[in-house]
């Protein structure tokens, strides 16, 4: 890698010549016209060496150094403290990225210190955590994910970039792809789920909403894959976590979503805070250098997490600042995030000659390329206009826009006797819940730009149907006092006033509709849970409800698969209403009364109870799958079946769906063949509504073992009751191989097997070989 690194450091005559020509003047908006417009002629890269080949040792590790926003920027100066000597690094072109300064008049004049007050003007970068919209909130992206409808999913990460870049931010941390089985972490709300196919899918789709086409429009952000890697498998689910999993698991399940990003042309990764084969990821050669900047050739940078460089002292991988500094630059953490270990170390280890200076020439050439390809050298203040920001954040149109996919995020797990959709005249329901009216709950846990309170209820929403008599009643409260981003919630587990009322109005209607869950703020980072069933004295409710109407539709709000084995037993109709952002309650209404046709499936498995964590539909069979001599023998659980409550890839309609004809055009194929699948899908009941197909292939023989089920493919498809459409898949090496433990693609002959269907556990089958 040294070697790479000193290659990419010589400069041709060509770019010489052109450096004494064109660059005799500082490279910044103070150019002359002609200047800026010869700059224009020369390639990105040519002027990154250029500007590179000007700058001091100190500016160059300045442009390695990211603070969050430390002081009223359009208040007094900082006059003392960390707040003066970030201020002081900031004037002397030391800070490289900020964080959390938003709004076009403050990241104008902190872009104004930038260019216009330090020796050679470079921008900054303004990076913000825009997961699931700015102002105007989509579902979280677990919610999302749940749509399998990449291109409202790619629309939703184009309407956050609208506001977000409109609020004059360039940078969003986001998407995250990690992959996880355990709904314990907090943080899958998040992702994309469990799976690696749909989840590079995702990845992809929102990468593309982020960035768009042409990244110099004022209207594009870019955007950062994270946390690169293996995050998702903290062990048991607990937060900034170990993880200890194989290299198969990491090449075949972790991976696929970060290189799906990055040949989406994401511009950042973000490493994370765990560790992986013992060595935190943020120090981690094998991650940062091998894999994403040597095999995938990323030339974008990476960013440290959250003061993670500093975090691998905590580790105990590294003694001081001092040697994390070196650790992490040498692995190819090339951007530090309020940790303060570059800029306190990197320049004393230089001169010392303990860092080469080359490596500090690689990090700092790709975070000036990403600059330079936002325009933002050409115009420093391109995301600065004020009128955008009057005319582009909180749009109608953004608002009918989360509205869309909050519908398709919804997903109907049951609906037994057709109690749903509900009727829109002539009955009584009662609405009962905690979270029925919470205006605040269903934006989620990231919402940072957001106004509290803002969402629209499930009661709002119901309100508009005016055929029917709802009365409401809370029943129980959820939280006890307030509730913050940074806080831990406290959950209400003794004060039952509201039960007796709750229950009386239930036994006067004809439905009850319940909406139960999580608090918004109960899921997100730093938010693990050991239990799964419905917090505080809502099961309680629920019962209690039950035992005098058993016509209860219930709504969950939550922020990762619950474990609410009673309710599936008992509660005739439950949907997964997550927690849906701005236009929440409208989007549940409107699939409660039959105004959209629910077409939402789960992309992570719903597990009987936490002691069967993890659990995940792509599993491998084990050398004792099943009993076979009536004995105790064989993988169980003596207490609950191996079986999910529900599993990937389930959601239901108001229709029906069958499926016929299917059919694998072949029977024995070559490597390098594609192979042709269809099968027909017949809307049979009485609603038009939208199914997602899903293929699944099993390899069943492999030189590393491979797992029962793998997604390989899927079309949401829109049929009108009665109409029949024929859908077909193509298989081929992309779908077909996996991932050795060296890292290799390989792709082996065999049997293999293939299911169609409108979920994981989907019985119709075929097979073929492959020569």
């Amino acid at each position: 890698m040294k070697t790479i690194l000193m290659n990419r450091n010589q400069y041709n005559v060509l770019l010489i010549l052109i450096m004494v020509l064109c660059f005799l003047g500082c490279v910044t908006n103070k150019k002359s016209g002609s200047q800026m417009e010869v700059m224009k002629e020369i390639s990105v890269d040519q002027r990154v060496d250029s500007l590179l080949a000007k700058m001091t040792l100190e500016e160059k590790v300045g442009q390695m150094n990211l603070y969050n926003g430390f002081w009223d920027v359009t208040g007094p100066t900082p006059q003392g403290g960390s707040a003066k000597l970030k201020y002081e690094h900031l004037k002397k072109g030391w800070v490289g990225a900020m964080l959390n300064i938003r709004g076009v008049e403050n990241v104008k004049e902190v872009q104004r210190i930038a260019v216009e007050e330090t020796r050679l003007g470079i921008p900054l970068l303004i990076g913000f955590d825009v997961i699931h919209g700015y102002k105007t909130l989509s579902p979280i992206p677990l919610a999302e994910s749940a749509s399998w409808d990449l291109e409202a999913i790619r629309n939703s990460a184009r309407v956050a970039a609208t506001e977000a870049s409109a609020a004059g931010i360039n940078w969003t941390f986001a998407p995250m792809v990690d992959i996880s089985r355990d709904p314990r972490w907090g943080r899958v709300m998040e992702g994309g789920g469990e799976d690696p196919y749909l989840g590079s899918k995702i990845a992809k789709a929102r990468v593309l909403g982020f960035q768009g086409n042409d990244l110099t429009k004022n209207n594009t952000i870019a955007a950062c894959a994270k946390h690169f890697a293996a995050y998702g498998f903290s062990e048991a689910g607990k937060e900034y976590n170990t993880v200890d999993i194989g290299t198969s698991t990491l090449y075949n399940t972790v991976l696929p979503p970060f290189k799906a990003a990055a040949d989406s042309g994401v511009k950042t990764f973000m490493n994370s805070f765990n560790e992986l084969n013992g060595v935190p990821v943020t120090g981690s050669e094998f991650l940062q250098r091998d894999i994403l900047k040597g095999a995938w050739d990323f030339d974008g940078f990476v960013v440290s997490d959250w003061a993670s460089i500093n975090e691998i002292i905590f580790w105990g991988h590294a003694k001081d600042k001092r040697q994390a500094a070196i650790i992490a630059a040498r692995a190819g953490s090339d951007l530090d995030m309020e940790g303060h270990v570059y800029i306190q170390e990197l320049v004393q280890l230089v001169q010392e000659g303990v860092v080469q200076e080359s490596i500090i020439d690689d990090a700092v050439r790709r975070i000036l390329k990403v600059k330079f390809e936002l325009g933002l050298f050409d115009n420093p203040y391109t995301y600065c206009d004020e009128t955008n920001e009057k005319e582009n954040i909180g749009h109608t149109k953004h608002h009918e826009a989360v509205l869309d996919v909050a519908k398709k995020s919804i997903v109907l797990l049951k609906n037994q006797g057709n109690l749903l959709p509900l009727q829109k005249e002539g009955q009584k329901i009662a609405l009962i819940g905690p979270l029925a009216a919470d205006k605040n709950s269903p934006l989620g846990s990231w919402r940072i730009a957001s106004d509290d309170h803002t969402a629209v209820s499930v009661l709002e929403g119901m309100q508009q149907y005016t055929g029917n008599t709802l009365t409401h009643h809370k029943g129980v409260e959820l939280v006890v006092g307030n509730t913050a981003f940074i806080e831990e919630v406290q959950i209400n587990t003794t004060n039952r006033t509201g039960i007796d009322e709750a229950v009386a109005a239930a036994q006067t209607v004809d439905v009850v509709v319940m909406v139960l869950g999580e608090h918004g703020f109960q899921s997100g980072e730093g938010r693990s849970r050991t239990h799964l069933d419905l917090p505080g004295l809502q099961q309680e409710l629920l019962e209690a409800v039950y035992a005098v109407n058993q016509n209860i539709v219930l709504v969950l709000n939550n922020g990762r698969p619950l474990a609410i084995e009673w309710a599936t037993e008992h509660i005739p109709a439950i949907v997964e209403g997550w927690q849906l952002g701005t236009q929440s309650g409208n989007a549940i209404a409107q699939v409660l009364y039959g105004d959209y046709n629910p077409s939402g499936k789960l992309p992570m498995t719903f597990p009987r109870n936490v002691g069967q964590i993890p659990i995940y539909y792509n599993y491998k069979s084990t050398g004792r799958p099943v009993d076979t001599n009536d004995n105790v023998f064989w993988s169980h659980y003596t207490d609950v079946d191996n079986t999910p409550l529900y599993p990937f890839g389930h959601g239901l309609s108001y229709t029906t769906f069958q499926y016929s004809n299917f059919k694998v055009h072949g029977t024995e194929f070559k490597i390098g063949d594609t192979i042709k699948v269809t099968v027909d899908v017949t809307n049979t009941g009485d609603y038009d509504g939208k199914e997602v197909v899903q293929l699944y292939i099993r390899d069943l023989f492999g030189s590393i073992t491979r797992p029962v089920r793998e997604l390989k493919g899927f079309e949401l498809v829109s049929l009108k009751k009665g109409e029949t459409k024929t859908i077909e898949f193509k298989l081929s090496n992309k779908e077909l191989g996996f991932f050795n433990n060296q890292g290799e693609y390989i792709v082996e002959a065999g049997d293999f097997e293939v299911f169609v269907g409108g979920s994981s556990i989907t019985s119709l089958q075929s097979s073929f070989t492959l020569k």
